[in-house]
């Protein structure tokens, strides 16, 4: 741990003093310590002392050249690195990379930061080695993490602290069974380091004029693998088919409503293992795995990206696979006026199945 952020910083003053002009940006590194969260009573046994690890981040700064900038309140965005002990031989160690923005308020004097990436597992499941590690099914995690900071720059020349409390979420979201997941809460201390001796000024140019648009129709295909919850069951393909309508209500956000159809294979293979293997659950194995639900949701751009969330609800539902409710949560990217990509991640409450790789067009 001391030889990466001594790198790290070994890092930081060389790019400072190879600087010809303004970066507008910074590096913070924070350490962190705190406690696993018991949302799953099958991780009891894995929670041991306390997590520890450190962030260390590149932060690019903006000052409003762009509109969405200063409706925004000119946050930052970039990249972080984080290591984390989970103080457990059986969990391992996780190494992650994120990318994050950071969110401003009470004058620039609170950061929200919020990071998507993936993780690396140093001991995940393994039927003969490591049987108890029910957390992690595989090497490759999804990892998030939220971080909220009291931040103080320039107290001392280009040096600055911040502190508050992190959630760090390492889950591989049904791509391989086990998956119960980890949630670490924690207190985290840090400092930053401006590789300007001072800030241009912020822009604030914005036009206040209503924003409008009629409403877009919406088609999207999206798919990837998972795996039931019974370890060793097989990965298999989904595929999904969503039609939906947006309407646009502010530069920042729209509204959705359509539905979804669902092909999950992995459902399929689950419907047959409960009919030939436990005759007690009145399962003939000629239940359709199909499903098709009805949505709404939000989406909030910030650029061109973001941020959607939609709740559904099955309305054909021919066989009982953890309720009829759904949830997504992702992120989309534009390609011009029409096209999108978009990752999500679809689950029922705090139960996930699946993560989604999906393209779409809005007309």
């Amino acid at each position: 741990m001391r030889q990466i952020i001594t790198y790290f910083l070994f890092l930081s003053f060389a790019i400072v003093y190879s600087q010809e002009k303004q970066s507008k940006s910074y590096f913070d590194v924070n350490y962190f310590t705190g406690n696993i969260a018991l949302h799953n009573n099958d991780i009891l046994h894995l929670i041991k002392g306390h997590p520890e690890g450190a962030i260390l981040s590149w932060n690019k700064k903006s000052f409003g050249e762009k509109d969405w900038e200063q409706r925004y309140g000119y946050p930052d965005w970039g990249v972080s690195f984080a290591y984390q002990d989970l103080k457990n031989d059986v969990l391992g160690d996780n190494y992650s990379l994120y990318a994050h923005y950071n969110f401003y308020f009470l004058k620039r004097n609170l950061m929200l930061r919020i990071g998507q990436g993936l993780a690396y597992n140093t001991n995940p499941y393994d039927k003969v080695d490591n049987p108890k590690n029910v957390a992690f099914g595989s090497t490759i995690l999804s990892a998030t993490y939220v971080m909220l900071n009291y931040k103080k720059e320039r107290i001392f020349d280009r040096f600055g602290i911040q502190a508050g409390l992190s959630l760090l979420h390492y889950s591989n979201a049904n791509i391989k069974a086990p998956n119960t997941s980890v949630n670490t809460i924690a207190f985290n201390v840090g400092l930053t380091y401006n590789l300007d001796e001072a800030d241009p000024e912020y822009i604030k140019a914005i036009t206040k004029e209503k924003f409008t648009q009629p409403i877009k129709f919406n088609l999207a295909f999206r798919t990837g693998i998972n795996e039931s919850d019974l370890i060793g069951s097989g990965q298999y393909p989904f595929y999904i088919l969503s039609a939906y309508a947006d309407k646009r209500l502010s530069h920042k956000s729209a509204v959705h409503a359509g539905t979804d159809v669902f092909f999950s294979m992995f459902l399929k293979e689950l419907i047959y293992y409960k009919s030939v293997s436990f005759p007690e659950e009145n399962v003939s194995g000629d239940e359709d795995y199909k499903r098709v639900g009805l949505f709404v949701g939000h989406e909030l751009f910030i650029n061109k990206l973001s941020v959607v969330t939609q709740f559904g609800y099955y309305v054909y539902y021919p066989y009982d696979f953890e309720g009829r409710t759904y949830l997504r949560i992702g992120a989309k990217r534009y390609f011009g006026e029409k096209w999108f990509a978009a990752l999500t991640l679809k689950s029922h409450g705090a139960k996930a199945e699946a993560v989604e790789f999906g393209v779409g067009i809005r007309l």
